[in-house]
């Protein structure tokens, strides 16, 4: 019955058991070994051709540091000698308190120690405190190791010697104190639980994030794991494994658009730029011009002409074209070449403008050919004309340069008088700057009076 029971106490033990620590403080410990004398009578330590004596203990370890704990232990037992000296034989129960230095901390498997402190032995079968049968030991000193079996369980070795304050259970009571060396083995269990508000397996003494979730993996500071070292605790982190954005609940973003690289069909996207749901440049005319790169976002265009439309096909952009609805050419801006006759026209109407003498006055026969020009002017609407106003060498520079102005302005003003916008219409005059006949004969200078027309884009 008593090895069933301590059977079941053992089992029970370990079922609680954990390791000792800051956590968990307290240690329960079974105990067996064999006693040795050494007084008057001999000296038996460490000896083997003597009779042995054993005893059995229960010990009780309070955690009171990372190396420092002190122990409790209670031993019931036989003790005793025998030799041609003299031998003698007694039953003993004994107390001792002790406090152990642990040369290495709770998470090593093999932990040596050394104690010392304070015992008192009482030496006698029944519990008899009769002050003459107890001895103290002053003091109780020795050593030992711990091996780690389990996470809960260790086995235990320790010698300890117990110096009697007393010389008188070996029968002699003059001469050396009594002294006591057990051997003892045996098995202790670490009990007790942990604070650990958010069962995360952390102490809440030493878990950094006592708030955790349940069933979040942490790290041995009790926060949750970031293996991607991101800031973004891999339980709430959609890209564990790559460093992101919080923002992004821990994915990357390449192009920094606000879009995560996962759901961006355009990942490299210039910095800046305006980008669509799917992380592509904005594109609100679906032309497949970006709105960054498109000069009429607003309307589709093609991409040779920068997202702009082409009504007329002619290759200048609408917005460029002068002739938007009329096909024509890009050196003309979009309008229509002048054909070589209209041209030749416009020259021939110009040599027949013509003024009263020494005056900006036109003469009457001059506006036929003025209205004429009006119609070729509005033909090509979306033209410029230029009005080039000469004059011979009679008279100062200074008079021909003014004269030859007026004369340009006169046929300028008649041309807005017929609907011409002045926006279209340059007037210039460079006087005898510019002759193209010699002045020394009267038909020379008749050639150098004269108006020069000349029709662009």
């Amino acid at each position: 019955m008593k090895k069933i029971l301590l059977l079941c106490t053992c089992i029970a033990f370990t079922l609680i058991s954990k390791a000792q620590t800051e956590d968990k403080k307290w240690n329960i410990g079974l105990h067996s070994g064999v006693t040795q004398y050494q007084g008057d009578l001999g000296n038996n330590f460490y000896k083997t051709d003597k009779a042995f004596y054993g005893f059995g203990g229960l010990s009780v370890t309070r955690y009171l540091g990372r190396h420092f704990d002190l122990n409790f232990l209670a031993s019931k037992g036989t003790i005793g000698y025998n030799s041609t000296s003299g031998s003698f034989k007694t039953d003993f129960n004994s107390v001792a308190l002790n406090l152990r230095f642990n040369f290495t901390g709770p998470e090593s498997i093999v932990r040596p120690y050394v104690f010392a402190g304070v015992g008192a032995m009482l030496f006698d079968k029944d519990l008899n405190f009769d002050q003459d049968r107890i001895d103290y030991a002053l003091p109780t000193a020795g050593g030992g190791l711990n091996f780690r079996l389990s996470p809960g369980i260790m086995l235990n070795l320790q010698e300890t010697f117990s110096y009697s304050n007393k010389d008188r259970r070996d029968g002699v009571v003059s001469g050396k104190k009594d002294a006591y060396l057990s051997h003892m083995a045996g098995l202790t269990f670490n009990i007790g639980d942990k604070k650990d508000a958010d069962n995360d397996g952390v102490s809440d003494r030493n878990d950094t994030c006592p708030g955790t979730p349940a069933g979040v993996s942490v790290d041995a500071n009790g926060c949750p794991l970031d293996k991607d070292k991101d800031g973004i605790a891999d339980y709430l982190d959609t890209c564990p494994d790559v460093a992101g954005r919080a923002a992004l609940n821990g994915c990357p973003d390449t192009d920094n658009d606000g879009i995560a690289d996962g759901n961006d069909k355009c990942p490299d996207t210039k910095m800046g730029t305006k980008v669509d749901a799917t992380g592509c440049p904005m594109d609100n005319d679906k032309d497949g011009v970006a709105n960054d790169l498109d000069r009429c976002p607003d309307v589709a265009g093609p991409l040779s002409l920068k997202g702009c439309p082409d009504s007329d096909g002619d290759g200048v952009a609408d917005m460029d074209d002068r002739c938007p609805t009329v096909k024509g050419t890009i050196e003309n801006k979009g309008c229509p070449e002048i054909t070589k006759q209209d041209i030749q026209r416009i020259t021939y109407l110009g040599s027949k403008i013509f003024f009263e003498n020494n005056s900006e006055k036109l003469k009457v026969a001059s506006l036929v050919q003025l209205d004429e020009l009006v119609i070729l002017i509005n033909k090509y609407d979306a033209s410029n004309l230029v009005i080039e106003g000469h004059a011979d060498s009679n008279g100062s520079d200074a008079f021909n340069l003014e004269l030859s102005q007026k004369r340009t302005e006169s046929v300028k003003n008649y041309l807005m008088e017929k609907g011409i916008s002045g926006s279209r219409l340059t007037a210039v005059g460079y006087g005898e700057s510019k002759p193209i006949a010699s002045n020394k004969t009267a038909l020379g200078r008749a050639k150098n009076r004269r108006v020069e027309l000349k029709m662009n884009y």
